[in-house]
């Protein structure tokens, strides 16, 4: 039996700690969190008990961590964790910089662990197969990739405030799929942004609506667009295209059913929430860490992913500040 320390009570640690206490080779022994009200009721829910960094860290029991708390947090439990010397799985992103990112990389490295970070959407099942059909060479030569993802609304402002801003937080998902489909690292960054969704997401020096352009070393080409308010749901869609067709994933519905009336066709709306969006691919990217922790496989996503994923959001945020394209 895994035995688990998760640090982190709110929304995706909820979903992560009933993922856990969902498999049957793993357990949740301890919840950590500032706020001890969600960590009692996160525990309370799956069988665990509230601690604090020390002592969940301490037990020799812990074979791993999960680190599902606010980002300001994650370099510091990243180091910690590594020098107790638990396996690490860390939402993304590691860290708002790269010179704090590689100290974690260089203290995973020297301490032994494995680190796993939570680019949850490389394990959903439409763009894994994706993703299978690109590698079996179904498209030819790959030549375009765009990638839509826009949320249903903004999120609260004092999260906008600290999460690092739309390309650090939000489009880093969309970088790191860039790198994964397009099988290479891009060598240029072009990005155009503005603030068109709420006023108070600007007079935070931060943006709600963006555009980039990837471009790599062989001339494949990826497009990125992100909004913070689709009024019809989560939008989360790609698209792959080569000398030989084209592989595409649609938007997720509750139900496949089609209402054909005299005067219109009416479907479901994608989901509004990228928990209901994302549910299977949580679960599986929480069943690949019990097989990391387990020895039955390698992280899927590691920390130098992390890492490739914050250097092209830095690239975006110079490109955009300097309204030039910027070579890697």
């Amino acid at each position: 039996m895994i035995t688990i320390c998760q640090f982190g009570a709110g929304r995706i640690g909820s979903i992560h700690a009933a993922n856990v206490a969902a498999h049957p080779d793993a357990r949740l022994r301890y919840v950590v969190d500032v706020n001890p009200e969600a960590a009692h009721k996160l525990a309370q829910a799956h069988g665990a008990e509230v601690t604090d960094l020390q002592r969940g860290l301490a037990d020799p029991q812990v074979d791993g961590v999960i680190i599902a708390s606010s980002t300001d947090t994650h370099a510091e439990l990243i180091l910690a964790s590594a020098r107790a010397g638990k396996a690490i799985f860390c939402e993304k992103p590691i860290h708002l910089t790269i010179e704090r990112v590689d100290e974690c990389l260089r203290e995973v490295e020297r301490s032994g662990v494995l680190l796993t970070v939570g680019f949850n959407r490389r394990f959903d099942p439409n763009f894994s197969a994706l993703h299978r059909g690109l590698r079996e060479g179904r498209v030819g030569r790959l030549e375009m990739i765009n990638i839509t993802s826009r949320d249903p609304a903004p999120p609260p402002i004092d999260y906008i405030t600290t999460s690092g801003g739309l390309f650090r937080d939000m489009m880093i998902h969309d970088f790191d799929m860039a790198r994964w489909l397009l099988g290479e690292d891009p060598v240029e960054v072009h990005a155009m942004a503005s603030c068109l969704v709420d006023p108070q997401i600007g007079r935070a020096g931060d943006v709600d609506t963006a555009m980039v352009m990837l471009r790599t070393e062989s001339g494949a080409l990826c497009h990125i667009d992100n909004s913070r308010r689709a009024v019809y749901g989560y939008d989360q869609r790609i698209e792959v295209f080569g000398s030989e067709g084209m592989l595409r994933v649609a938007n997720v519905k509750p139900t496949t059913v089609e209402w054909w009336s005299a005067d219109a066709l009416r479907v479901d709306t994608p989901y509004y929430s990228f928990l209901e969006r994302y549910a299977s691919a949580y679960k599986i990217e929480l069943n690949h860490f019990i097989d990391v922790i387990g020895g039955r496989a390698q992280p899927a996503v590691s920390g130098e992913d992390g890492r490739k994923a914050l250097l092209l959001a830095d690239a975006a945020v110079q490109s955009f500040q300097s309204r030039r394209p910027v070579r890697l």
